[in-house]
């Protein structure tokens, strides 16, 4: 009975580890976007989970280097509620302001506009009222009118500070106001979104069936109601690391732009662990374990992230310091031995981050490039070819412009380089560079 008990515990100790592992391996790989959006909506399925707006910056001493941290208010990838757009083009900055009323007078329609500006590509008011008011010198109640005047405004849900207040503003918008759906969304949305609806169910003495019909409604809404329109943001990528050289030396900094601050709600820990219920007791535990486990991976995936960039740094430094002509061949399984590390944690780490160097922001994948052979015994990289190639084309005759044969034959005399003329068109497509023909001029 005893050794039955003994494995029991073994064997479940090893499944929480696996799922656990699994967990970070997912976290490391997630980009920015799906990171914040993965911790939006772990806080709605666990409460002691606190999701936050705000700006604030931290000093790591391991790393030696400042952390700048600018969160962005929450966004709204939620996979229980999906919307299509409705194909819109117009800049949403555009229509905003269109609809502003006469009535207002000219401080009123500045305070506005500021906070228009402030909105991030879904129609979410990315801005901290406090931080806004003060820094246009008017008091906070002041700010939270006009945020409400620019709540007023359509699309409907436009200017909400997270998922919850989206819908809700959309809720009361609608023709025939339904009191159930906003009194669900107002103050059981967490219970709502995790689907436990009998507590609702027996703290509004309303059927299941009620809830099913207001989640039906719920379903018709947008949860990102300015999706639709032209964005401009969206053309803007933000560095997850940021590389500086000064002359003499190198820093790195984990930039998390759009990652929101979490902590842990002490106060609601509190209030239901004082309950001395047993399956209360159970379902805080776990939710501790989850917030502890999310706190850990998000630590190890900026730890991760930070190595690998280091190593990049340390073995690209010709880059940094002299141009992307100067990147040299290098694979992740260099990168994996050196940290000693597995080569798919090292591709996990750089998948969809970008690094803001000195000459621009860069892919960190494009640092990892194929070797290309030459006519001495040292290789040159892809990126390398590429910018030769780049800078052949500036330079040729544009009544005469070089074939793709005649490339290979440049490379080939001037900088020792054996590449196909297949490879030269395909390198010539990526750069965005058209063919011989299509280069000529007659003027």
């Amino acid at each position: 009975m005893n050794l039955k008990a003994g494995l029991w515990q073994q064997q479940t100790m090893k499944l929480t580890m696996t799922q656990e592992l699994t967990q970070a391996i997912a976290l490391l790989q997630y980009s920015t976007q799906e990171l914040s959006a993965f911790l939006e909506s772990k806080a709605l399925e666990n409460p002691l989970l606190k999701v936050e707006s705000g700006q604030v910056q931290t000093m790591d001493p391991r790393y030696d280097r400042v952390k700048p941290t600018r969160i962005k208010v929450e966004k709204d990838k939620i996979n229980w509620i999906e919307q299509i757009g409705c194909g819109k083009t117009m800049k949403l900055d555009e229509y905003l302001k269109s609809q502003l009323h006469l009535k207002l007078n000219k401080d009123e329609q500045k305070v506005i506009e500021h906070l228009i500006e402030s909105l991030d590509e879904n129609g979410y008011l990315r801005a901290d009222l406090q931080t806004a008011a003060k820094a246009l010198q008017m008091p906070l109640e002041n700010m939270e009118q006009m945020l409400e005047e620019l709540q007023e405004l359509e699309p409907a849900g436009v200017g909400a500070r997270n998922l919850q207040e989206c819908l809700s503003l959309q809720i009361k918008r609608l023709p025939e106001r339904n009191e159930l759906a906003e009194i669900i969304l107002d103050e059981y949305f967490t219970f709502f979104a995790e689907k436990k609806w009998k507590e609702i169910s027996k703290q509004l003495g309303v059927g299941l069936k009620e809830i099913q019909e207001v989640f039906d409604l719920v379903q018709t809404l947008n949860p990102r109601p300015a999706s639709s329109f032209q964005s401009e943001k969206s053309a803007y990528i933000t560095p997850d690391v940021i590389i500086k050289w000064d002359g003499s030396s190198f820093s790195v900094s984990v930039f998390d732009e759009v990652l929101p601050k979490i902590s842990f709600n002490e106060g609601y820990y509190k209030k239901f662990a004082a309950s001395g219920d047993r399956n209360v007791s159970r379902f805080l535990q776990e939710k501790q374990q989850d917030y502890q486990w999310i706190m850990r991976s998000i630590e190890q995936r900026k730890e991760t992230l930070a190595n690998v960039t280091l190593k990049i740094v340390e073995k690209q430094q010709d880059f940094f310091i002299k141009g992307p002509s100067h990147l040299k061949p290098m694979t992740m399984k260099e990168i994996s031995d050196e940290l000693d590390i597995h080569e798919s944690t090292v591709s996990r780490a750089v998948r969809e981050k970008y690094a803001q160097t000195p000459y621009g922001t860069y892919e960190l994948r494009s640092f990892f490039s194929s070797t290309i052979k030459t006519t001495s015994d040292e290789n040159t990289s892809s990126q390398q070819v590429k910018t030769i190639i780049g800078k052949m084309i500036e330079k040729e005759n544009k009544q005469k412009p070089l074939s793709d044969q005649e490339l290979v034959k440049l490379l080939k005399e001037e900088e020792g380089m054996v590449v196909s003329r297949r490879t030269i068109a395909k390198y010539r497509d990526q750069l965005g560079i058209p063919s011989s023909s299509k280069r000529k001029r007659y003027d």
